[in-house]
């Protein structure tokens, strides 16, 4: 049976009906959304969908919110939502998707994502955190790096060699691993900022059964792109509204502040105003885009217009405030659990957006796939392509 808007709008009804916002625990509220398959109208039945348009979801969200239904927090549960579950959805086991789809959906799970190490960040298939088949298990020795929300994560995305005999990309393995399991152990990470959203993970003899490996053995880096190009649309293809993101604080600082103003700084406010618009309708599109399938190349532009902007105004907003821009309201060292682009001083927002150009694929490496994947040029000479990862030179 098809399903329309007219139609969500009624199964949301009957939800908001059974489940009164009001007088409802929150997660029980957003489990029976899942059961209810208004999670992710494009998933499947049972997976917290109907197997609708995406293009639907926006029906869904409009109803709930006029109708004062709490969210499941997206901002907090980011990896799990952008990367993790269409990952699984992707090349889950039936088993997998049902054990791991609605806690990460209703965040009673966090997840993280064990991907970047030390010396194999921008080059990911270098990477030599390996694991070890013994019986029904796979023993995991390493170390992870950058890892976002590692401190508060019960579940992680985990890549690691599992055959050193062959070329890079082909020996590697996808995983979900226990963030819980022993051997596992998180350190805080000091940023610039001052606080730790980062940390390093350490890998000791952990031990994974092998009904939690995602997709088939020495296919992990296969698998994984469908994680990173999710993670950049996820980065960059964010839905803001206008003034929304950084070109925000600083747009209402110059309304607010004329004696600030310059000829100078008005000329620089309105270029970054506009691509801000700009780039905010082109993921509009990039997400529309989506309806027709996974997401493609397209997304690394975006990132890349994301982390370049952000880095542009946040430096035009310490300068238009002047001696109040080299103000910071805190240095104390803290864990946060998201990211406050918006909920913090200037100097806050400075300081962070040196990070976009870095995690999610740093900018060099994003403008080779755009090069590559997106204008069609040819790509630069890979000398280690068909040489076994034990016999590169580290």
């Amino acid at each position: 049976m098809t399903i329309d808007a007219s139609g969500l709008r009624r199964r949301t009804a009957e939800l908001l009906d059974a489940q009164p916002p009001a007088g409802t625990d929150r997660l029980d509220f957003l489990r029976a959304r899942f059961d209810a398959g208004l999670a992710w109208v494009h998933y499947p039945e049972g997976l917290g969908g109907l197997g609708a348009p995406r293009s639907l979801q926006a029906v869904v969200d409009a109803e709930l919110e006029a109708a004062g239904a709490l969210d499941n927090d997206p901002r907090r549960i980011g990896i799990g939502l952008g990367m993790a579950a269409p990952t699984i959805l992707k090349y889950g086991t039936e088993e997998q998707k049902q054990r791991y789809l609605r806690p990460l959906w209703t965040g009673e799970e966090v997840w993280c994502q064990l991907f970047s190490e030390p010396g194999a960040g921008s080059d990911l298939a270098a990477l030599r955190t390996r694991a070890v088949r013994e019986g029904e298990d796979w023993v995991v020795n390493g170390q992870k790096v950058w890892t976002s929300s590692a401190h508060i994560a019960r579940w992680a995305i985990l890549i690691a060699r599992t055959d050193p005999d062959v070329p890079k990309h082909a020996g590697i393995t996808y995983f979900l691993c226990d963030m819980t399991d022993p051997g596992v152990e998180v350190r805080p990470l000091r940023q610039i900022t001052g606080e730790a959203e980062f940390n390093e993970v350490f890998l000791t003899d952990v031990r994974i059964p092998d009904s939690r490996r995602l997709g088939e053995v020495g296919d992990g880096w296969r698998v994984a792109q469908t994680t990173l190009n999710n993670e950049r649309v996820a980065i960059g293809g964010m839905r803001l509204p206008r003034e929304g993101g950084m070109i925000g604080p600083i747009a209402e600082t110059w309304r607010e502040r004329p004696e600030l103003r310059t000829h100078d700084l008005h000329q620089r406010l309105l270029k970054l105003w506009v691509e801000s618009e700009v780039s905010r309708l082109a993921a509009e599109r990039l997400r529309q885009q989506l309806v027709a399938g996974q997401p493609g190349p397209e997304g690394a532009g975006m990132k890349l217009a994301f982390a370049r902007l952000n880095q542009e105004i946040s430096g035009l907003e310490v300068e238009l405030r002047g001696e109040e821009g080299l103000l910071y309201d805190d240095w104390t060292m803290r864990r946060p659990e998201l990211v406050d682009f918006t909920g913090r001083d200037a100097g806050y927002r400075y300081l962070r957006s040196k990070g976009n150009s870095i995690e999610g694929g740093t900018s060099e490496v994003l403008l080779n796939i755009v090069a590559e994947r997106v204008l069609g040029l040819p790509s630069e000479p890979r000398t280690d392509k068909d040489v076994a990862w034990k016999d590169l030179t580290r």
